[in-house]
C-alpha cells in the first residue's frame, strides 16, 4: 500500500505530508510511521503539510490529536477548502493554528506595471494586479502591507486593498481589485498634451498624504532610518561630510506626516476617475523632505545613473521623467520662483543621494564597475551639496 505520509526533518522541525485520503484502513501504518520516524530525529516543532490531503476522517484525526499530545505546538498548513471545512467542524482550527492553502496563479506573459525592492506588480486581467514578491518567505510582509493600507483607507487616502493572497511559482502574491485602472505613467504616455493636467492631480494626492498624521506606533519612523543611511556611510565618506550629513538629517523636526515612501507615476492609478495610491509596504511617517528625496530618486536620480534601465521602470522617457519632477515639485511648494524650487531640490538631493548610496553600497558592493562609477558619483554630489546645504528643513 503507498504511504499516505512523507516525513523529514529540517532545522528541527519535523515535517509530515500527508497524501490522499486518510481513513480507518490505513491511519494506524500512518501512525505508526510517524512514531517511529518522530523518535528517532529530535525536532522542537511539528509541521502538518496537507497541501495533497483530499480527506481525512475521524480515525485520522485522531492520530493528529496524538501526535499534538507529544508536540503542544503543532500547526496544519495547506489545507483544502473540503478539508478545512472538515477541521473546523470539529473544533481543530480552535485547538491549533490551521492555515488554508493558497490558490496558485502564473504571471507568465502578464504586463509588468511597476517593481521596486520588495516585488513586481502584474496586471493579471481587466479588473485585477498581483504584486508578486521577491521574498520567498514574504508572508510576514504581506500581512504587514495589507495592514498598512488599510490604516491608509480608513485615514482617507484612497488605495486598493489586497483581498487574496496566492501562491506564484515558489513564492507569494497579493491579489488587488484595480478595474481597468491605469497608472500616471500610462496616461502620461499616451497624452502627452495632459501632463500638466495629470501632474496637478499627482500632487494634489501627494498633499492628501501629506496632509494626514499617523500614530507612531502604526508606521515606520523614516528619519531613523535615514539617520542609519548616514551612519552606515560614515564609513565611506570623509568624516566632516559623514558628519554633516548626521547633523543634517538628525535636526530634521520630529512630525507625524504620512509619507508613501516610493511615490512616482507608477504607483498612482486612476480608475474610473478616481486617484488610487498603491504599492503600500513602504507606508512610513516623518517629514516631507523624505518624500521628495525619494521622489527625486524616482523621477532625476536613478536615471542619472542608469537612463535605459530608468526609462524601462517607469515607461517614459527620462525627459519627461525630470519635467515631471520639476512640475511636481513647484505645484507642491505653489511657487514658480526658480530660487526657491532649486533650494528645495538641493535639500531632496542630499537625502536622495545619501540613500542611494548607501543602497547601492548594500546590494552591489563596490566590486562592480556599475556600483563604483554609481557610488562615486553620489560621493561627488554629495561633497558638493552638503557644502551648499544646511538644513534639510523647508
Amino acid at each position: 500500500m503507498k504511504s499516505m505520509v512523507q516525513v523529514s526533518c529540517k532545522d528541527n522541525v519535523l515535517q509530515l505530508g500527508l497524501e490522499g485520503r486518510i481513513d480507518s484502513s490505513n491511519a494506524p501504518a500512518a501512525e505508526k510511521e510517524i512514531m517511529e520516524f518522530a523518535g528517532s530525529h529530535p525536532h522542537t516543532a511539528v509541521v502538518i503539510d496537507a497541501e495533497g490531503l483530499e480527506y481525512i476522517s475521524s480515525a485520522g484525526l485522531r492520530v493528529i490529536l496524538r501526535i499534538r499530545k507529544n508536540d503542544p505546538e503543532l500547526k496544519i498548513i495547506n489545507v483544502s477548502s473540503e478539508v478545512y471545512e472538515i477541521l473546523e467542524m470539529t473544533g481543530f482550527t480552535e485547538m491549533m493554528p490551521v492555515e488554508k492553502a493558497y490558490r496558485r496563479l502564473s504571471v507568465e506573459g502578464c504586463e509588468i506595471l511597476g517593481q521596486g525592492s520588495n516585488g513586481v506588480v502584474y496586471r493579471y486581467d481587466p479588473d485585477t494586479v498581483v504584486k508578486v514578491y521577491r521574498n520567498a518567505d514574504a508572508l510576514p510582509e504581506i500581512r504587514r502591507e495589507r495592514e498598512l493600507a488599510r490604516r491608509a483607507l480608513i485615514l482617507g487616502i484612497p488605495t486598493a486593498i489586497p483581498y487574496d493572497v496566492v501562491r506564484v511559482g515558489d513564492g507569494y502574491g497579493s491579489v488587488f481589485e484595480l478595474l481597468n485602472a491605469k497608472s500616471f505613467s500610462k496616461l502620461i504616455a499616451a497624452e502627452p498634451d495632459k501632463l500638466d493636467t495629470y501632474v496637478e492631480q499627482f500632487v494634489d494626492l501627494l498633499k492628501k498624504i501629506h496632509s494626514t498624521e499617523v500614530s507612531p506606533e502604526d508606521m515606520t519612523d523614516m528619519k531613523a532610518v535615514a539617520l542609519d543611511w548616514a551612519e552606515f556611510l560614515g564609513e565611506y565618506l570623509p568624516a566632516e561630510q559623514g558628519e554633516k550629513l548626521t547633523a543634517l538629517i538628525r535636526a530634521v523636526p520630529e512630525c507625524r506626516t504620512m509619507i508613501h515612501g516610493d511615490y512616482h507615476t507608477n504607483n498612482v492609478e486612476v480608475q474610473d476617475g478616481e486617484v488610487l495610491l498603491i504599492d503600500m509596504d513602504t507606508l512610513s511617517f516623518g517629514h516631507p523632505i523624505f518624500e521628495l528625496a525619494s521622489m527625486y530618486l524616482g523621477f532625476v536620480g536613478f536615471g542619472e545613473m542608469n537612463r535605459e534601465s530608468a526609462e524601462k521602470f517607469m515607461k517614459l522617457s527620462y525627459e519627461t521623467m525630470c519635467r515631471i519632477w520639476k512640475k511636481s515639485l513647484a505645484l507642491y511648494l505653489e511657487t514658480e520662483d526658480p530660487g526657491r524650487i532649486a533650494e528645495v531640490e538641493k535639500k531632496a538631493m542630499v537625502v536622495g543621494y545619501a540613500r542611494l548610496m548607501r543602497r547601492t553600497i548594500r546590494r552591489m558592493g563596490l566590486g562592480s564597475e556599475e556600483g563604483k562609477t554609481t557610488v562615486e558619483k553620489c560621493r561627488g554630489h554629495l561633497e558638493k551639496l552638503l557644502a551648499e546645504v544646511d538644513s534639510l528643513v523647508f
